[in-house]
């Protein structure tokens, strides 16, 4: 009688899940060659705590904005993150109208400011990582005229601290110093890192 011999079964993939619905963090995982099994964007209170830090409000936000996603995908790799930008101890989100715009800008002119993203990423096992990566903008001074140019742009809409590195507003930053996708909304070389090491495949060689 002949054996049979069974191959053990390979390892299905894991799943990814964004916990986002950010065209620009999409857009930056492409960069990299990282497409969302699933985009899943938490619904949850945003709302800084009286005399919350940025670094630990955006921090707490990416964790919880992960713990809201995960229960409904048991199993995947569900990343979250939150981007502010930080006036001293201000935290920055996104401006809800073109008043509240100009007062950001108004704000940002002239001075360095730093943009901060809070990531949190829970794997396959239920586990939780989590991390903050800050990078420091300094903007010139913005006239009157710039920044009716810019309100104007419309750029300024859903945008922490109220302007897009990525568009317009790079003709009135200065210096960066650190991560600039970080500033667009996702740090891309912390995010790869964990991803490639815990497991998912990108679409480039381990380093020799």
């Amino acid at each position: 009688m002949s054996k049979i011999i069974t191959q053990p079964a390979q390892d299905a993939p894991v799943a990814f899940v964004l916990a986002s619905a950010s065209p620009r963090r999409i857009e930056l995982l492409a960069q990299i060659g990282v497409t969302a099994d699933t985009v899943a964007p938490a619904d949850i209170d945003e709302t800084p705590e009286h005399g919350e830090l940025p670094r630990v409000y955006t921090e707490r936000m990416a964790v919880e904005k992960a713990s809201a996603v995960s229960p409904a995908h048991a199993g995947a790799m569900v990343l979250a993150a939150d981007t502010v930008v930080a006036c001293g101890r201000r935290i920055l989100q996104k401006a809800d109208d073109e008043s509240e715009a100009r007062q950001f800008l108004k704000l940002l002119s002239g001075r360095k400011h730093k943009v901060i993203t809070g990531l949190a990423l829970v794997l396959p096992d239920g586990s939780t990582l989590k991390k903050t990566v800050v990078s420091s903008v300094t903007f010139r001074a913005l006239g009157t005229d710039d920044i009716d140019h810019y309100v104007a742009s419309h750029e300024w809409q859903g945008k922490a601290g109220g302007y897009a590195i990525q568009g317009l507003a790079a003709a009135y930053i200065r210096a960066l110093s650190g991560s600039y996708s970080n500033v667009v909304g996702l740090p891309l070389f912390e995010v790869a890192g964990w991803l490639k090491g815990h497991g998912l495949s990108l679409p480039y060689p381990d380093k020799k």
